[in-house]
Formats: C-alpha cells, sequence, structure tokens
C-alpha cells in the first residue's frame, strides 16, 4: 500500500489547546492541511490523521469501513486528551460526521465542535438499493473535488468504492439517532452552494442535536471543500476565536497561557484604562 504524497498525516505545533480535524470519504488531509497549518501557526496543537483506506486506492477504501475510519481519529483524540487541556474535534463532509460520533462517544471530554458542510444523510436515489447492489457493481464515477476556486486539489479519488460507501451510510444513521447526546459548543460553517451534501443534513442537524451553543457561517463563494476553497480564510480564522474562547472558558487562560481578567506581561495602561479592564474581565 503505497501512500500518495500529498495524504500524509499532519501532527504539528506544542500548545496546549488541542484540534483534532478529519478529511472526508474518499478524500485526503490535504484538503483540510491548509486549515490545520493555520491554527497550528497560532500555537494550538494539531492532529489530522490519514484515515484507513485514504490516500493509496479506491479499492484500498472498499476493504475498509467506518469503524476503522473512527477508530484512527479514535486513537489521535485519546493522545490529545493526555496532553491538552482543552480538545476541539472538527471536520468536513464525513469527517464532521466522524467528529460528532466522537462527541456522542466521549461526551464532556470533547471541549467544543467544528463542522465544515457535515454529512449526516444522502439524497442520491440509488442509496437504498446499496446493500444488494454493491456485490454487483464495484464502485461509480465519484463525488470529490467540488471546489469553486480553480487550481487547488482535495486528492480525492476518482472512483467511489460501493461497499465502504453502505458503511458510510451505515455511520449516518448511527450519528443522527444519537444527536440529542451531542451538547458540546459547535461551530458550523454551510456552503449554500454545496454539489455533495444538500441542505437537509444541516437542518437535521439543527433539529436534533443537544447542543446549545450554535455558531453558524455561511460560506457563499464556496463549494463542498470549503477549505481549499475562497472562503477558506472564514473557516481559519473563526475556528482560532472559536478554540481560543473556548480556552478562556474552560480554563480561565488564553491558549498562550496568559491568565484571563489580566493585562499582557510589560507597563500597565495609565489610570483610567487600567481601570476599564479590570471591570470588563477581559
Amino acid at each position: 500500500m503505497r501512500v500518495k504524497p500529498y495524504a500524509e498525516p499532519l501532527y504539528a505545533g506544542t500548545g496546549t489547546a488541542g484540534v483534532l480535524l478529519s478529511h472526508g470519504f474518499t478524500g485526503s488531509p490535504a484538503s483540510i492541511r491548509p486549515w490545520a497549518t493555520y491554527l497550528a501557526e497560532r500555537g494550538f496543537r494539531v492532529a489530522v490523521p490519514r484515515l484507513p483506506g485514504h490516500g493509496t486506492t479506491w479499492t484500498d477504501l472498499d476493504r475498509t469501513g467506518w469503524p476503522d475510519w473512527f477508530a484512527a481519529l479514535e486513537r489521535d483524540f485519546l493522545r490529545l486528551r493526555e496532553e491538552c487541556e482543552v480538545v476541539v474535534v472538527g471536520g468536513q463532509s464525513m469527517g464532521g460526521c466522524l467528529a460528532l460520533r466522537l462527541a456522542q462517544v466521549y461526551g464532556d471530554e470533547v471541549d467544543g465542535i467544528v463542522l465544515v458542510n457535515p454529512a449526516l444523510r444522502g439524497n442520491d436515489p440509488r442509496l437504498p438499493a446499496l446493500p444488494v447492489l454493491r456485490h454487483f457493481l464495484a464502485s461509480v464515477p465519484a463525488i470529490g473535488g467540488d471546489i469553486h476556486k480553480p487550481g487547488d486539489h482535495e486528492g480525492a479519488y476518482e472512483r467511489t468504492p460501493l461497499t465502504a460507501l453502505h458503511s458510510l451510510t451505515r455511520l449516518w444513521r448511527t450519528v443522527a439517532a444519537d444527536l440529542p447526546s451531542v451538547r458540546a459548543p459547535m461551530l458550523v460553517f454551510r456552503s449554500p452552494q454545496d454539489h455533495v451534501v444538500d441542505g437537509s443534513s444541516l437542518r437535521l442537524l439543527r433539529a436534533r442535536v443537544g447542543s446549545h451553543e450554535i455558531e453558524e457561517h455561511s460560506l457563499p463563494d464556496s463549494y463542498h471543500v470549503a477549505t481549499l476553497d475562497y472562503d477558506a480564510p472564514t473557516i481559519f480564522t473563526e475556528t482560532a476565536g472559536f478554540v481560543e474562547r473556548l480556552c478562556r472558558t474552560l480554563t480561565g487562560r488564553s491558549s498562550s497561557g496568559q491568565p484571563t481578567g489580566r493585562p499582557p506581561a510589560g507597563p500597565p495602561p495609565a489610570g483610567p484604562d487600567l481601570a476599564a479592564r479590570n471591570d470588563s474581565g477581559r
């Protein structure tokens, strides 16, 4: 099994706040590498595993299923949980669905969730036939590469393996059934012009998830793989701000270790400004 050069996992950063990110079905770490790199450069500890069966060939993927993909993500989550005070999980498309599953399994151990065009269901009329169809047809043309911005490539396969796709539909059902148990604060990004995942996934999430803190952002100039598209900077900066706010709320410190409610090291501001800073608690 030869891994494509662009599909290598990414582990970077040394901060006390960890961010675990997952790529989507048939994709690779290349699709979220800029997102992860941005966060690592801002002091967060970042993990981007290559999910089993991805980044090699579609036939490799067809020999795996959603428990394998989840297990790979789970290993890095548990490592980050040991190393970091705050751990946020996130992902794009199927990666978002896997992140929600982590929140269902680990509950309060997940401090926050970031979702980019999360997939929780499919609208292809052929999906109900997959249990039978997969025994007669190995694959169909791929659905990857839905990017508005020219020149970017997510490293997705050109074929979609049907046995693996059938396993993905089981993941959807598993996660959808237990959405009320997800209670962590959530940051959600949605592309109105998504040609892979329609709006029904987000509507399902809104209707059933147990989280009371949900912040949503629209990505008007991006398609499905928004982390490589025109609105990617919005995803990057809003994610960093979301994780930073969680750090301050949960630990009383910023991700850099600066205590909340104290001015940065150095000469204090003059009288009125110092009083205002203390009154605001910032």
